[in-house]
């Protein structure tokens, strides 16, 4: 069966219920997880000067981003260890989560995909897209999706 499952996670309420159901997956199929935090790379926005003043906020964000991806890490592997399952833990910085999700995936040689979907319909579904309907539909790797 699965041997190695990724758990993408933005931290969400959602996120946190794919993330337990991927715990109770592996724990049954006796699988080992990489959980995985994709934050947004670091953008200058429209106001370029506010970067010029403060040459240490993209050192700033990325500390900060660190850090919270830690801390959530952290809490998982966590659980995952109270379930007996081995888990790594690693956050990398990607505008595109999605092609990060894929990118480790296969970097990780993981069998599976357990994530999220957020349900998002209508005009917030065209304009925000989908990161699981990404993941779906560029992945070779099979993906379950929990709601």
């Amino acid at each position: 069966m699965y041997k190695h499952i990724l758990l993408p996670t933005d931290g969400s309420e959602l996120s946190d219920k794919a993330v337990e159901h991927g715990l109770d997956f592996a724990q049954a199929v006796n699988a080992r997880v990489t959980l995985l935090h994709v934050v947004p790379e670091f953008r200058v926005g429209h106001d370029e000067a506010i970067a010029a003043r403060s040459p240490d906020l993209k050192k700033r964000f990325e500390q900060e981003a660190r850090k919270r991806a830690e801390k959530m890490l952290g809490v998982v592997g966590k659980k995952a260890a109270a379930k007996g399952v081995k888990c790594a833990t690693l956050s990398a910085a990607n505008d595109a989560p999605f092609q990060q999700i894929i990118a480790t995936a296969k970097q990780q040689k993981c069998d599976l995909i357990i994530m999220a979907s957020h349900g998002r319909r209508g005009l917030a579904g065209i304009l925000l897209g989908s990161e699981t309907a990404k993941v779906l539909t560029h992945s070779t790797i099979p993906v379950l999706v929990v709601r």
